[in-house]
């Protein structure tokens, strides 16, 4: 069992950046997969990117690749996801989530942390 809590989120205009943090609870975060997630009101919850438990690759969905990072501090559990560039189409509530094991199934949650650029 691990629990998820998301910080970081907030306002800030068009062009900005904001850094988002997930702190997990339990002994075991460096063995989990770690990925973000975002959802836009009136829309799905859709795929920002992922990163190994080594923290040793990530992959990202085309439209943040270029723009957001993620990045892992295993001694601290803690993922991080640095948004650069911002636009007002990536307001939404951003999710972090877990995944123990292969095939990937997300199976912890964080409750979220919003995020609004303004244009």
């Amino acid at each position: 069992q691990v629990q998820l809590v998301e910080s970081g989120g907030g306002l800030v205009q068009a062009g900005g950046s904001l850094r988002l943090s997930c702190a997990a609870s339990g002994r075991t975060f460096n063995s989990y997969r770690m990925g973000w997630f975002r959802q836009a009101p009136g829309k799905e919850r859709e795929f920002v990117g992922s990163i190994r438990s080594s923290g040793s690759s990530t992959n990202y969905t085309e439209f943040v690749k270029g723009r957001f990072t993620i990045s892992r501090d295993n001694a601290k559990n803690t993922v991080y996801l640095q948004m650069n560039r911002l636009k007002p189409e990536d307001t939404a509530v951003y999710y972090c989530a877990a995944a123990p094991g292969y095939p990937v199934s997300w199976d912890y949650w964080g409750q979220g942390t919003q995020v609004t650029v303004s244009s």
